[in-house]
C-alpha cells in the first residue's frame, strides 16, 4: 500500500518547476507567522520567521532571503521603516518585499510603495494569492494588490 492510498491528505508533491526560495516572515501575530510558514513549506520553500522588525533586519544577513513577506502593523518599528532600513543594505536591495497588511487602501498601497516595498497583499491572503508572490519570476516587480 503506497502513501497516497492510506492518507492522501498528509501528502503534498510540490511541482518540480517552481522555483525554491528562502522566504522570511515577520509577523508579530504567532499563530499569522506560523500559519504563513507552514503554506510555505507546503509549497517547498525555505522559511524562517521572526516577530519584530530588528530581528528581521538583524538575520538578513545571516539567513539571505529571496523573500521578506513583512507586516506592515509591527509594534515598535513598523513594516514602513524596517522597510526602508532594509532597502537601505546591500542585501535588502535585492530581495522581493510583499507587505503584509489589514490596511488596503489607496495611501496604504502609495506608502507601501515609497517605503521599497515590491508587493501588496491584504489579510487574510489566499492559498493562490500567497502561490502566486512566491512563483514570480526573480527581479524587479511592481507593487500590486493582490
Amino acid at each position: 500500500m503506497s502513501a497516497w492510498s492510506s492518507d492522501p491528505l498528509l501528502r503534498y508533491d510540490p511541482p518540480k518547476t517552481v522555483p525554491r526560495h528562502r522566504i522570511l516572515v515577520v509577523d508579530d501575530h504567532p499563530p499569522m507567522a506560523i500559519a504563513f510558514a507552514r503554506l510555505i513549506q507546503v509549497l517547498g520553500h525555505e522559511v524562517r520567521v521572526t516577530h519584530d522588525g530588528t530581528t528581521a533586519l538583524a538575520c538578513l544577513d545571516n539567513y539571505q532571503p529571496d523573500i521578506v513577506l513583512l507586516d506592515i502593523g509591527l509594534p515598535g518599528m513598523n513594516g514602513y521603516e524596517v522597510a526602508r532600513r532594509l532597502r537601505a543594505t546591500e542585501r535588502g536591495s535585492r530581495v522581493r518585499l510583499v507587505a503584509l497588511t489589514g490596511y488596503g487602501d489607496d495611501d496604504d498601497v502609495a506608502r507601501a510603495r515609497g517605503a521599497g516595498f515590491d508587493l501588496f497583499l491584504v489579510k487574510p491572503v489566499s492559498f493562490s494569492s500567497l502561490s502566486a508572490v512566491l512563483e514570480m519570476p526573480s527581479g524587479v516587480t511592481p507593487l500590486e494588490e493582490h
